[in-house]
């Protein structure tokens, strides 16, 4: 079989990306052309790791997700906590919850806890506010990081001087008609992009992404996520393949890839050597060895459950989400002998972007 990555050309495009963080568009067409089939992208995933490897060694940092809440108020096309989904067991955790899965996470050797959760309108501006404030001052080491969607500059404001360090907002497409293709009328693109330069100007450590695979996605539209990056620089970038959810309008549409997603994740971390990079559930999800591929072509997080076991299962943002067993961060030892597996070591810090 015709072996693109081992083509002269790509190779020199790919060593031109590793060496000047830069391509054309038809450069990066190019590398993208044959995103679907089954090339050997060896070359490309041993450059994403030796880039990782210049700048964190073989350092993997973890963060303890708390997924707090599985009420939204918005109705994306793609997601499985979608408002209009009725047949899913609602939760909300309490403060007192949330502060316990971190002291948890804290013995454990967590040293950053990421609140995720839909748009949620019942934990106010000063309730988010106070939970924030309650953790940093209970753990004065760690990171704070929210991922809780589109709010006010005012809310993101009052958090970060509450204490919030990082926040995460994909923006799941750079291109306007492609993101009007997977989100319902009331949501918009030029919001999305509104909260995320706010959230960089307030002075967040500001993460974005997309999905792989997404339904209506096209090679150009990966051009211009690469240009959206580019462009942004965000501290990091979260990508996972899309996977349906048998209650949305998507549920019959094709998964994304495990092989696209890993020469994504090689990419990005050319395009943006000091990003973190997540090896996300996802990942795992489609593949029992995704999260480790994922580290051997250019991530270097981890972010395993820390959420009540009870829950877990109801945070299902698609179909068939690894939320049980060697997901939950409950079991380190198996999280450390799997990122051992990958060549790589865990460290016990807050795991901050080096500047």
């Amino acid at each position: 079989m015709h072996n693109l990555y081992n083509d002269t050309d790509t190779s020199n495009i790919i060593l031109k990306l590793k060496d000047t963080g830069n391509l054309t568009d038809e450069e990066w067409k190019v590398v993208l052309a044959n995103w679907e089939n089954e090339l050997d992208p060896s070359f490309l995933y041993a450059c994403g790791d030796s880039v990782c490897s210049r700048y964190y060694g073989d350092s993997v940092y973890i963060r303890g997700l708390i997924e707090f809440t599985n009420f939204c108020k918005n109705d994306c096309l793609y997601c499985g906590i979608r408002r209009d989904n009725r047949h899913l067991s609602r939760y909300r955790l309490t403060k007192e919850q949330i502060i316990d899965c971190a002291k948890t996470g804290y013995e454990l050797g967590f040293r950053t806890f990421v609140l995720q959760g839909g748009e949620d309108m019942h934990y106010t501006r000063k309730d988010i506010a106070d939970i924030v404030y309650t953790l940093k001052s209970n753990h004065p080491d760690c990171a704070v990081t929210l991922s809780i969607g589109e709010r006010s500059r005012e809310d993101y404001k009052v958090w970060h001087d509450a204490g919030a360090d990082r926040y995460l907002l994909r923006h799941e497409t750079a291109d306007k008609t492609h993101y009007a293709r997977l989100h319902p009328e009331s949501m918009s693109f030029d919001n999305r992009m509104r909260c995320l330069y706010e959230l960089k100007s307030i002075g967040y450590q500001t993460g974005c992404g997309f999905m792989v695979g997404s339904p209506y996605q096209t090679i150009d539209h990966l051009v211009r996520e690469m240009r959206f990056l580019k462009e942004f620089q965000p501290d990091m970038v979260g990508i996972g393949p899309f996977i349906p959810h048998h209650e949305t309008p998507f549920k019959n549409e094709r998964q994304g890839t495990l092989e696209l997603t890993l020469k994504l994740i090689s990419l990005i971390r050319l395009l943006l050597p000091k990003a973190l990079i997540p090896a996300t559930t996802a990942l795992g999800t489609i593949h029992p060895q995704g999260r480790e591929m994922g580290l051997k072509a250019g991530a270097n997080v981890v972010m395993p459950n820390l959420s009540p076991r009870q829950v877990r299962e109801d945070y299902s943002l698609y179909d068939n989400k690894i939320c049980t067993g060697e997901e939950a961060a409950e079991c380190i030892g198996c999280l450390t002998r799997r990122v051992e597996a990958a060549g790589k070591h865990i460290i016990i810090d807050r795991g901050d972007r080096l500047i």
